[in-house]
């Protein structure tokens, strides 16, 4: 939990480009992930690998709509519409048999729409707001309650089910919940908006989980979806610093 912790503390200083890119760093989905290797098999991995790059897509769609939503009204209201859809949304793709090929079409069908729509979003003026003593203990309390809801309920959902959980936008509604009542909705749309490049980079760490969780084995698998991870983010970060 120290790694999650540190993670949004960086989000809260470093301003909406680079905040929004530690957002996106599996520090939720990670732990799901790393526990749920303990207790199951490379084809379970896969299998909910296979269903968390399907629900990223509805992950993007989530933070688009609160960024549109945020312009205009409060916390309370910006993240119940967001979370509505997230949750409307789980429902329905889970009710699909998901292939390789359909997951992937999803993604492209849902960030083609929301990085050009969140674009001009990505810019206000942000100021740190002053930490209080419940931002630490929610941030991780939020992801202990995930990681032991999804692990505890594996057994039984099985391995779709798993995986949606799995990358439940925990990270962004702590972000939202912190933020948005401090800074404002325009300043807080700012950094979701820039999580959705680094979702993206997201999608290609959950592929790769699932091609490589059975020839390579589970523990090679999560490492190399973390490198496409955070390997993706600092191009990112690169790309932009340089102004490209």
């Amino acid at each position: 939990m120290q790694l999650i912790v540190a993670a949004t503390a960086i989000a809260e200083r470093a301003g909406p480009l680079v905040g929004g890119l530690v957002a996106t760093l599996p520090i939720s989905a990670g732990p799901v992930y790393l526990f749920l290797a303990l207790d199951h098999d490379s084809r379970f991995i896969a299998a909910s690998a296979m269903a968390s790059l399907a629900a990223n897509a509805v992950t993007g769609l989530f933070a688009l709509i609160y960024i549109l939503v945020a312009q205009v009204r409060g916390p309370l209201a910006s993240l119940a519409v967001a979370l509505g859809f997230w949750l409307t949304a789980i429902f329905t793709v889970r009710s699909f048999q998901w292939t390789l090929p359909g997951a992937l079409a999803i993604n492209a069908a849902s960030y083609l729409v929301a990085v050009p729509v969140a674009r001009r979003f990505r810019s206000a003026k942000f100021r740190p707001p002053r930490r209080r003593w419940y931002d630490v203990p929610l941030r991780a309390g939020l992801v202990a309650v995930l990681v032991a809801t999804v692990v505890g309920l594996s057994a039984r959902v099985g391995p779709t089910l798993t995986g949606m959980l799995a990358v439940f936008p925990v990270v962004l509604t702590s972000l939202i919940l912190i933020f948005h009542p401090r800074i404002g909705g325009p300043a807080t749309a700012a950094i979701l908006a820039n999580t959705l490049p680094g979702l993206v980079g997201f999608a290609f760490a959950m592929l790769a989980l699932h091609l490589a969780a059975v020839p390579l084995g589970k523990a090679a698998a999560l490492i190399l979806a973390l490198a496409i991870s955070i390997g993706w983010n600092l191009t990112l970060w690169l790309n932009r610093h340089r102004g490209w």
